[in-house]
């Protein structure tokens, strides 16, 4: 998932999806604006699992420590935010 300034992603990443960009001096079509919804939509919840995320600092900050423990530290903080569901962090 990308916004409209990684339009040429696609080339580099099949699986990847962008929404569709108006033309100059025409409109988007109803289908392309349907997509492009849903693809907002979908975004919208990934951004907000990240923001919740970067609550803890490890993961907003550059991470100074050893590089060898950043996977397990990042899987222990994805594993806190999974435990704790709905409620807040």
């Amino acid at each position: 998932m990308a916004d409209k300034g990684y339009q040429g992603i696609h080339k580099l990443h099949g699986n990847s999806r962008t929404p569709k960009r108006k033309p100059p001096r025409r409109e988007l079509s109803a289908e392309d604006k349907a997509k492009n919804k849903e693809i907002a939509s979908l975004r919208v919840m990934i951004e907000h699992v990240i923001r919740r995320l970067k609550v803890f600092r490890i993961l907003a900050d550059p991470y100074r420590n050893r590089r060898k423990r950043l996977g397990l530290r990042v899987n222990l903080i994805a594993a806190l935010y999974n435990r704790d569901g709905a409620r807040k962090i």
